[in-house]
């Protein structure tokens, strides 16, 4: 069966056509979809940090790198079980894409009971490894049993995002978003400002919201021909599912690492009371808000990646790498510039505290200048995993681990919180290093070897 090359319902062939005007199309979409997921986990913040106060802020952002650790988990699984769906598509081996398609089905739904399970069953032993305050503990503790107890819903989510970045479509996943976003703003000011709910209000309000966004997205996915499998596309050798898990696993991996290495940094941070804690929340809310578009250019970049890499245009992939470049670089001049000059006013907006204030100010010029190199890493390490490379990137992880537990072990106690972001500003440029080598060692060869190729026919 071929595959259309035609723009057709949100999906996108990124085999043929203009690398810029393709990967712009794709991105647009999903730099709104990202932003928005940003702003109403922004607005969450602020409406518990506003309407609940700062201890209710600091019990909520003490679970983000928990929740980063178990979801990050099975988001990189995702992505990288999509990497092989695009990769056949790319190559335009629907029967291929079918199997591989229904393997990864089977393996969402046993993470997706597993990860669940274990999350809530260990949860307050990963909070008191964290040192966390006992002023917030209790509400760390209602806040992630809601939401660990729904995280089914969370990965399904993942999965289906996955699999429709992987046939190129970013305009399903920005409906879901614009969809879910309203309702769960909805529900945080009633459950919170309104019912007085707590910090359970905001678990709810966001797992009702990732409902909605499954729902949309499993109906598009419905609509996609190259997908409509049958039972016997189900019953996948051993091999089909090794080939998954050999793509997936290095890339859950690696975000778990990282996330270990974060919750490292986050159990210096409590030890030093809840000031520093929620100073430490708004910090990381704003690192992840303008990391955003880089983070979504590497986004569009596994994908366009992926199907390259299947179809074997490799030149292709190199004049992605550029398109992708000159957005994170972008980024970088305009939003680091705002964490460089105006670190007061975006810590008043979330904070009310003069203590944590000062403390942001600390935190976010140092990261706003060197935010550049993760901006880099983000497409770099994407177009790695997309040619189906997990391996180095996985290691970038654990480099990534060791130089923020080194970091701040060895610097908070002497020069205090700004060594919260020199353990973020190391990790960033040691991941950088290890995956422009992988980069390297990954495109270089085939470039040359296709060069090679061509250059023999026109001589023959």
């Amino acid at each position: 069966m071929s595959v259309k090359t035609s723009v057709k319902g949100g999906q996108r062939d990124f085999t043929t056509g203009s690398p810029l005007k393709l990967i712009l199309a794709f991105y647009w979409p999903l730099l709104l979809t990202s932003m928005l997921q940003q702003v109403y986990n922004f607005v969450d913040t602020l409406i518990v940090g506003k309407g609940l106060g700062d201890n209710a802020l600091a019990a909520v952002g003490n679970m983000g790198s928990i929740f980063f650790l178990i979801v990050g988990f099975s988001f990189g699984l995702a992505n990288g079980f999509a990497v092989l769906v695009a990769q056949s598509y790319g190559a335009k081996d629907i029967e291929q894409l079918r199997h591989r398609l229904a393997a990864t089905i089977v393996l969402g739904a046993i993470l997706a009971i597993s990860l669940s399970v274990m999350s809530v069953v260990f949860l307050p032993a990963l909070l008191n490894f964290m040192q966390t305050d006992p002023l917030i503990i209790g509400d760390s503790l209602k806040y992630g049993y809601i939401l660990f107890g729904g995280l089914s819903i969370g990965i399904c989510y993942n999965i289906a995002g996955s699999i429709l970045r992987a046939f190129g479509d970013s305009q399903t996943p920005l409906r879901a978003i614009i969809v879910s976003s309203i309702v769960n703003l909805s529900l945080d000011s009633l459950l919170i400002l309104v019912l007085k709910t707590g910090v359970e209000g905001a678990a709810i309000a966001t797992l009702v919201a990732q409902v909605i966004s499954v729902l949309i997205c499993i109906n598009r996915l419905k609509e996609i021909p190259e997908i409509k499998m049958q039972r016997e596309h189900f019953r996948n050798s051993i091999k089909v599912y090794l080939e998954l898990l050999k793509n997936g696993l290095p890339m859950a991996f690696m975000n778990s690492i990282t996330a270990v290495g974060c919750m490292v940094v986050q159990g210096f941070v409590n030890s030093y009371g809840v000031v520093y804690t929620a100073a430490y929340a708004a910090c990381g809310k704003y690192n992840n808000l303008f990391m955003n578009p880089a983070a979504t250019a590497g986004s569009a970049m596994t994908s366009y990646t992926s199907q390259n890499y299947g179809a074997g245009e490799y030149g292709r992939i190199k004049e992605g790498l550029k398109v992708c470049m000159g957005i994170s670089v972008v980024s970088y001049i305009l939003l680091g510039s705002l964490m460089v000059f105006f670190p007061a006013q975006l810590g008043g907006f979330l904070l009310s505290g003069k203590d944590q204030i000062d403390l942001v100010c600390q935190y976010l010029p140092r990261c706003g200048v060197m935010i550049i190199a993760v901006d880099v890493l983000f497409v770099v390490r994407a177009t790695v995993q997309g040619m189906g490379k997990p391996m180095l990137p996985m290691i970038s992880g654990i480099l990534e681990m060791v130089l923020r537990t080194f970091t701040v072990s060895f610097f908070i106690g002497r020069i205090g919180f700004p060594a919260t972001a020199y353990a973020e500003i190391s990790a960033w440029v040691g991941a950088l290093i290890v995956n422009v080598v992988a980069l390297y060692l990954a495109l270089y060869p085939l470039l040359r070897t296709k060069r090679q190729y061509k250059l023999k026919r026109a001589l023959n």
